[in-house]
């Protein structure tokens, strides 16, 4: 019995160390959810780029925190796994409208008084998914953060 004890604090403090060093590389990505102005399709091609490899390091990040949270309450892993998959939803359909705006960069300008409904939907689109990706994406952390700080921290610190 202790020896399975001892063995799930090794496995949680590898998948921990595991965990921060992709909070790491997460975090030197950079990726902001501001929406910026610019109209090049240069610009949101790069975005879109830029996203997609934060949206790929963070997918890794979150499997490996399910990975952890499923050592300690596979209940709570398997809602944070379903977390995870909205969130992937989510991302996709951000690329999708990230990818429209590429494709018709002038729909960004607020201060274009011409647009059409069309424009303005398209670019209110960006913003709802934009927004909806960084908010949901706070919420997972703030999930897990408090999983961790209830559940896992406490075995990892004994010895």
């Amino acid at each position: 019995m202790n020896d399975e004890i001892e063995k799930v604090k090794e496995i949680i403090s590898e998948n921990s160390d595991v965990l921060a060093k992709l909070g790491k590389e997460l975090s030197a990505i950079h990726f902001s959810y501001k929406i910026t102005e610019n109209s090049t399709e240069l610009f949101w091609q790069n975005r879109i780029n830029e996203f997609k490899k934060y949206y790929e390091k963070g997918k890794e990040y979150y499997i490996q925190a399910h990975g952890l949270m499923n050592l300690k309450n596979k209940e709570q892993a398997g809602l944070f796994l379903l977390r995870i998959s909205k969130f992937s939803q989510m991302a996709l359909k951000f690329i999708v409208n990230m990818e429209e705006v590429k494709n018709n960069p002038s729909v960004i300008k607020l201060k274009d008084k011409q647009q059409s409904k069309w424009s303005k939907e398209l670019r209110e689109r960006l913003v709802e998914s934009n927004n909806a990706c960084f908010q949901y994406e706070t919420d997972m952390n703030k999930f897990f953060r408090e999983f961790y700080e209830t559940s896992l921290k406490d075995i990892k610190k004994q010895d």
